[in-house]
């Protein structure tokens, strides 16, 4: 009995593996299933706030089944809203607590770097290459090459990716940006570390952004539109 009792573990432990390949979604292969499965990226971007386990995405994907093929539901949409829009708060939030603590210890260690400054708004900004022109206004509109990422470095956004510098007002960004770019000179270029409160605060911009996201831009002052 001893020497069995291994034996039929293994028995039951392979078997419980091969149910979980058996269930397993399979690869699209032709365009058709590849944009299909696009189709659930999109969703996934969408529900990204939730911060699923791979427990709670199988209640997800009952639901899902349920309202595209027609079937009884088990419960009413309707009563459940506004639970939906109560536990993408609490999930943000708790979210943004743990990003805002990585994030602040970044920033601490970006502004002991040379020639880095921390503003007393609280963003760190690091110049790069002296401008020579004018500083511009919160009144004036700026065209700037600039490149954002995350603390990790992963890039969510790039004019110089686009292959076209942008245009806005100095007024029409995030805080952090409207403070900074009044610190520049035409023709130079910064590094700036934003604080969360000072970007996109704790709803992010999902799905590149988490919430209460420290980030870090490069930022090239090309020119004052007039």
């Amino acid at each position: 009995m001893k020497k069995a009792l291994p034996l039929a573990l293994l028995a039951v432990l392979t078997a419980a593996a091969c149910a979980k390949a058996a269930s397993r979604e399979p690869d699209p292969t032709t365009e058709e299933q590849k944009t299909l499965y696009a189709l659930g990226l999109f969703l996934s971007d969408n529900i990204s706030v939730f911060n699923l386990s791979e427990a709670e995405l199988g209640y997800v994907k009952a639901g899902l089944a349920d309202g595209v093929l027609r079937r009884a539901r088990k419960v009413e949409l309707a009563a459940y809203a506004p639970k939906l829009q109560e536990l993408a708060q609490s999930r943000a939030s708790a979210g943004a607590g743990d990003e805002k603590k990585t994030g602040a210890a970044f920033l601490l260690a970006a502004a002991a770097q040379k020639g880095a400054i921390k503003t007393p708004a609280g963003f760190v900004i690091q110049e790069i290459a002296a401008g020579t022109g004018p500083s511009p206004k919160a009144t004036d509109k700026v065209k700037v090459h600039y490149k954002g990422t995350l603390i990790d470095g992963t890039v969510f956004d790039s004019s110089l990716d686009r292959g076209a510098p942008a245009v806005f007002p100095v007024s029409g960004v995030i805080p952090c940006w409207t403070q900074a770019l009044q610190m520049m000179r035409v023709g130079g270029k910064s590094r700036l570390v934003c604080p969360a409160e000072l970007a996109y605060g704790d709803r992010g911009a999902p799905p590149r952004i988490k919430p209460g996201a420290t980030l870090v831009f490069e930022v090239n002052l090309i020119e004052i539109v007039k």
